[in-house]
């Protein structure tokens, strides 16, 4: 399978059928009396709940108050989780019967299933509704939110993996200033990096807690290998069994860490490259004592996977709740502010004229890593729906790495059992709804 046309979205779920679905994980079933649902009125205060990706907790509260300032309109920033999925914890618990947000984060493995449960409004009607340009967003990041003719989000604090080095390190291994191109090219340099540079591992990555299932779903694909073929699970290919051979390879030869904190190791000195969210630039660039250096994941491409998380407005608000939560949505990603929030963090500009904003110019000619991103935009590809569409898709495969990593477990045996599993789950909480 190539990894073109990877999610052209399931079309299949009649409406009745989404009505009645509940998955593991997302199965709330709130009432509509949250506090914030009354229609009597102008809107005069939003709750935004977010997780504050990249630590953006202050760039955020910035284009709050600029909100206020030209709307009238208060929004209590809510800090609902330490990560995407605590946010999502939070408010399935909310659909319970507590009270919801007006907009809410939604990461590229969590929307899916609230969009199923009819828990986040079809934001269609409500751009036409209000004349926002929903065609100014970038295609591929908009497209990600999108299912049966709907989208239910939009792009907010979109990434992608990125290849970060250590200059000095690099050069203390007489290699070229440059990523590399291939995986077989890093496992010539690997040695080398570990020769130079005594003590220090040569790459560290993420591990299954911290999404090295999103890390390893680009080297996957580049050995031709893929999670799944839309509902197909392929776990169990000879390319994807190679893949995994070649990380649990690199794990055992020292080439290739797997850490809690890999940023925190990278960032320290202690290891030569790391492979990170193009969320975690700004951070790691202001607390490195070295040079970085930035590049496109090892190929042949493409090789990367569109990752971060979008704005989502619950279904159980008021009307006039939703067209308020998405004059707020459309104040946070327009090319003004994605533009002010991708230089504070590193994330991805959601607008497509945002490359030409005349801010951009000058932070690019002062920022060439945070370019690196944006070029290998072109390259990504949406994900494969083994990780993102199935319940827990992310966090069982996240799991089966450790495995075969950090535990030293047989690699077609644990991806044997990924597969069934994933296949388990598919048949028992997707495919009858179909």
């Amino acid at each position: 399978m190539t990894a073109s046309g990877r999610r052209p979205l399931l079309r299949l779920t009649g409406a009745a059928a989404i009505a009645a679905l509940t998955l593991t994980g997302c199965a709330g079933t709130g009432s509509a009396d949250d506090a914030g649902a009354s229609g009597d009125g102008p809107v005069e205060t939003l709750t935004f709940w977010s997780n504050h990706p990249g630590e953006s907790k202050e760039v955020e509260t910035e284009l709050l108050e600029a909100f206020e300032a030209e709307t009238g309109i208060e929004v209590n920033l809510v800090t609902a989780g330490k990560s995407y999925e605590e946010v999502a914890q939070k408010f399935n618990a909310a659909l319970s019967g507590g009270e919801l947000p007006d907009v809410v984060v939604a990461s590229d493995v969590t929307w899916f299933n609230f969009a199923l449960t009819d828990a986040i409004t079809p934001m269609d009607e409500l751009w036409e509704a209000g004349d926002v340009d929903s065609e100014g967003y970038v295609d591929s990041l908009r497209e990600d939110y999108a299912f049966e003719g709907e989208h239910y989000a939009l792009p907010y604090a979109r990434s992608t993996p990125l290849f970060y080095y250590n200059k000095a390190m690099w050069s203390a291994a007489g290699l070229p200033d440059r990523g590399p191109a291939t995986w077989d090219e890093w496992a010539e340099w690997a040695p080398k990096l570990a020769a130079a540079n005594a003590g220090i591992a040569p790459m560290v990555l993420p591990d299954g807690s911290n999404y090295l299932d999103w890390y390893f779903q680009g080297m996957v694909w580049t050995f031709g290998g893929s999670y799944s073929d839309e509902w197909d699970m392929t776990f169990t290919s000879d390319e994807t069994i190679e893949a995994g051979t070649f990380l649990q390879d690199q794990y055992r030869q020292e080439h290739i860490a797997v850490s809690n904190d890999a940023n925190n190791q990278f960032g320290a000195g202690q290891a030569a490259a790391l492979m990170q969210s193009t969320g975690s630039l700004k951070g790691l660039t202001s607390a490195a004592q070295f040079d970085i250096g930035t590049a496109f994941l090892p190929g042949p491409p493409p090789g990367c996977p569109t990752g971060g998380a979008g704005l989502a407005i619950p279904e159980r608000i008021s009307d006039e709740r939703k067209e308020a939560a998405l004059q707020l949505i459309e104040f946070l990603t327009s090319t003004d502010n994605t533009v002010t929030f991708s230089q504070a963090t590193g994330y991805m500009p959601v607008q497509k004229d945002a490359v030409d904003h005349p801010d951009m110019k000058p932070f690019l000619d002062s920022n060439p890593n945070f370019r690196t991103a944006l070029e290998q935009l072109d390259v990504t590809s949406s994900q494969d729906y083994a990780r993102v569409l199935l319940p827990g898709g992310g966090a069982r495969i996240g799991a089966g790495l450790d495995r075969i990593t950090i535990g030293g477990e047989d690699v077609a045996k644990v991806f044997g059992e990924l597969d069934e599993e994933s296949r388990t789950v598919y048949e028992r909480d997707i495919e009858p709804k179909l």
